[in-house]
């Protein structure tokens, strides 16, 4: 790969990374500042995120895939969106504010995808060159946190009680534009399939992989992914939420911490899953998101700051222990025939079903411990999805069997 089309990709994938964490993590915070949504308000605006990868696979499949080169319509959707975000930066109130999130969701999570079919197809060797691409990605979200915090000061509290926070969907505007432009100067990313050609929607929905299923140990790891991503949707709901409404100073940049972890770990779970094998490295990830919650249900702005730090630090093994390794099993356990269909069916059952259930009980939960005085009884709120991580954690400790993986039983 030359320098040039290096560059382009990198680029493309800061930006793509930066417009979603410059406006989708302090989006909690916003919702409550701002609009004064209550707790299930907000539950259905983050919900969007979640039609949006159902409904991911149909504009790739049926459009991307068959008609229209893959930058040109990465370049579409993000000028689109970046009107959309201009609509979201206007909106005075959660009935104005609903509807442009959710053509935006609609919108931004086919992107994902297309820059991943941008990059791969400028790759001879993608699993030694798309690490290095993928990691700009990790900066961009980064880079925006620490603007938010350290650069703009727009999640200070005096800030964000005087709507300084609606300028986030600003700068992802002007990021989201900008991209939108770049992306026709990419290298060309032709249709992978004739218009001619058959697909169905089982297909493009990862149906084709069901049969995966039969195997108990991958139906009871389908079953957890679910589960898992309940107590996940708390974080990305709340945790900006709380964290702010508590006192800690520059929450969205000390947030990034996530993230960085996330690049830590990253490099980390191969040695990990090589020694360990896959039980046992998913459990210390389920097992982690039980005590990061426990860490902010317990600890404080003040003497425990240190709790809340490590708790935002346990992002990488909550992530990649998890979810990283979830995609390797799932590649191990398919095969080549179903290989892009059972990764469509778990992102399907995470990003899709599991977390519109997450943002839901998120919601239902963070409305039910509201407190007379309008705050929120955060303990309680946090309590509830490290009971529900840990339970998933027992449920697969007990229940999979750690045998040598196999097709098969699944290939009949």
């Amino acid at each position: 790969m030359n320098s040039s089309i290096r560059f382009k990709l990198s680029f493309m994938m800061f930006l793509e990374f930066f417009i979603w964490g410059a406006w989708f993590v302090t989006l909690g915070t916003f919702l409550s500042t701002n609009l004064s949504a209550t707790g299930s308000q907000t539950a259905s605006v983050f919900s969007t995120q979640s039609w949006g990868a159902i409904i991911a696979p149909f504009i790739i499949g049926l459009i991307a895939d068959r008609y229209f080169n893959a930058e040109k319509i990465l370049g579409v959707l993000h000028l689109i969106g970046a009107f959309l975000m201009y609509q979201m930066y206007n909106a005075t109130d959660i009935s104005m504010f609903y509807p442009y999130v959710l053509a935006y969701m609609i919108l931004y999570m086919p992107t994902l995808a297309l820059v991943n079919s941008v990059s791969f197809n400028q790759m001879n060797d993608p699993e030694k060159d798309f690490s290095s691409i993928r990691i700009w990605g990790t900066l961009g979200w980064i880079a925006a946190g620490l603007l938010i915090s350290f650069y703009f000061h727009w999640d200070a509290q005096a800030s964000a009680e005087v709507g300084l926070l609606k300028n986030t969907f600003a700068m992802a505007g002007i990021a989201s534009l900008a991209l939108g432009l770049f992306s026709f100067i990419l290298p060309k990313t032709p249709p992978k399939v004739s218009k001619e050609e058959a697909v169905s929607i089982g297909g493009l929905l990862g149906f084709d992989a069901l049969k995966l299923l039969k195997d108990k140990n991958f139906l009871l790891f389908f079953v957890s992914s679910v589960l898992i991503c309940i107590p996940l949707a708390f974080y990305y709901q709340n945790a900006n939420l709380f964290l702010s409404s508590i006192g800690m100073e520059n929450a969205t940049g000390k947030m990034t911490i996530g993230q960085a972890s996330e690049v830590l770990f990253l490099l980390f779970l191969p040695l990990f899953f090589k020694r360990f094998g896959f039980k046992k490295t998913i459990l210390v990830g389920m097992l982690a998101w039980a005590v990061r919650y426990m860490l902010f249900a317990y600890g404080n702005a003040g003497d425990l700051s240190i709790m809340l730090i490590l708790g935002i630090a346990l992002h990488g093994i909550c992530y990649d222990f998890f979810f990283v390794s979830g995609q390797i099993y799932t590649n191990s356990m398919a095969g080549e025939k179903y290989k892009s269909a059972a990764q469509g069916l778990i992102t399907l059952a995470t990003y899709g079903v599991g977390m519109l259930i997450g943002f839901e009980v998120a919601g239902f939960i963070t409305d039910n411990y509201k407190l007379v005085d309008g705050s929120t009884n955060w303990q309680m709120v946090w309590t509830v999805p490290a009971g529900i991580a840990f339970a998933v954690f027992l449920l697969f400790a007990l229940s999979f069997s750690d045998k040598k993986i196999t097709k098969s039983n699944i290939n009949d």
